[in-house]
């Protein structure tokens, strides 16, 4: 009995950690991760099941006190409805980033009955830790927090204001828009980013857009992600014009070729798809390049067949040789590799039945019903575009949740009418 609550108590703090690679992972569809939280469920059952000794084992394991091992002893407190052992992670949470990661899945894990009370106390609380969290919570759970939100966006903490203007954006409170644009030029850079992602989110066209242009063409720490904001929320012309310019520094660097290749996927524009090609003859950035021509046609390589079996020592990644200190993983794993005369012959057979003067996501128009569809029937880095794309169709609509356990993401989409 011991043996195997120990391997519960192991195994949930270590399939949490697989699970926050798998949900941005561009091969994992959402029956993927169905499976895989399926099992999480089951160890955190077993913990349940075991009681005080399941509290026990997830408590003693904080010492390593990583994302996982947080995750697991949060949900038992959250479980038993333990305020002194939430507190204390709370506190550890402050002060170790992996702590607060795992918390802050712990929150979204469980159900919003389970938080009734929880949430609660944490919003009124005086310290912004606790309410930082109350809010993440209710960003993660779609739950409009009612006025705490405008009290968060003005206080002087600045992670408390960033998680309240993220929240606006994510729950398509429009009534933030004043607020969120006011932040725009926040001395604090998250706050800034959260202000900016916010406004165009809830349909800002002309200061946030200028703002996140600036952004993304800067070298900050955020300035990734507004790249890929800004090349689904702006104008097709002018994304064109944002590619190019990006394009001009690419040549003799291959991870600014790589951003290019990236950005010519997520703008959709069917006219970057001979270029795409050509760089599928690059082992370096084939991969990814076969990925951006997916994004613009929706074909998936693998099931029509245009791949190719992987050379003998691809580029990235470990080589497997013992004394090689390169460890990472290849950041394109599990990608297919195209096989260029094939995926050649398909774009001459089906160019034509692409938009040449409009976007192109996943092979055909963004409409609310194919972006719905790709919620369907994508993969996770796929998804990530659809749910913003949804938002920026319609502004107010609350970002679909693509990270949020599997069965409750299901629910949402079977509530999706054939027009959302």
């Amino acid at each position: 009995m011991a043996v195997v609550v120990q391997q519960h108590a192991e195994e949930s703090a270590m399939l949490r950690l697989v699970r926050s690679v798998l949900v941005r992972a561009p091969h994992v569809r959402l029956r993927h991760l169905r499976r895989l939280d399926d099992r999480i469920a089951a160890h955190l059952d077993g913990l349940s099941v075991a009681g005080r000794y399941g509290t026990a084992l997830c408590t003693a394991a904080l010492e390593r006190a990583g994302a996982g091992e947080v995750f697991a002893a949060a949900i038992r407190a959250i479980d038993e409805h333990d305020a002194k052992a939430l507190h204390r992670l709370i506190a550890l949470s402050a002060a170790l980033p992996d702590a607060r990661r795992g918390l802050v899945s712990a929150f979204g894990w469980v159900s919003a009955a389970q938080l009734q009370g929880i949430v609660r106390d944490l919003l009124s609380s005086r310290e912004p830790g606790p309410r930082e969290l109350a809010l993440a919570a209710c960003r993660l759970h779609r739950v409009d927090p009612g006025p705490a939100l405008a009290t968060a966006w003005r206080d002087e903490n600045p992670a408390l204001r960033a998680q309240a203007l993220r929240a606006a954006g994510e729950l398509g409170r429009t009534d933030s828009m004043a607020a969120a644009l006011a932040a725009v030029a926040d001395g604090d850079a998250a706050v800034a980013w959260r202000a900016i992602s916010c406004a165009v989110l809830l349909g800002d066209r002309a200061d946030a857009m200028s703002a996140l242009e600036a952004l993304a063409h800067g070298d900050g720490v955020f300035s990734e992600q507004a790249l890929h904001l800004l090349l689904l929320a702006t104008e097709l012309q002018r994304g064109r014009s944002i590619v190019r310019k990006l394009a001009q520094g690419a040549k003799p660097d291959a991870a600014l070729k790589r951003r290019v290749i990236r950005a010519c996927g997520l703008l959709g524009d069917a006219q970057f798809v001979p270029w795409l090609m050509e760089m599928m003859a690059d082992e370096v950035q084939a991969r990814i390049a076969g990925e951006a021509f997916t994004f613009i046609t929706g074909a998936d390589l693998a099931d029509l067949d245009l791949e190719r079996k992987p050379p003998e020592n691809p580029p990235g990644g470990p080589s497997g040789d013992p004394d090689d200190d390169n460890v990472a993983l290849d950041d394109d794993e599990s990608l297919p590799w195209p096989d260029l005369e094939r995926v050649q012959r398909w774009w001459e057979a089906n160019a034509l039945r692409l938009p040449v003067d409009s976007r192109s996501f996943m092979g055909a128009a963004v409409t609310p019903g194919h972006v719905a569809h790709v919620l369907y029937e994508g993969t996770q880095r796929q998804r990530f575009a659809a749910a913003t794309h949804r938002c920026l169709l319609n502004p107010g609509t609350a970002l679909f949740p693509v990270c949020e356990p599997s069965w409750r993401q299901q629910r949402r989409l079977a509530a999706l009418t054939p027009s959302a």
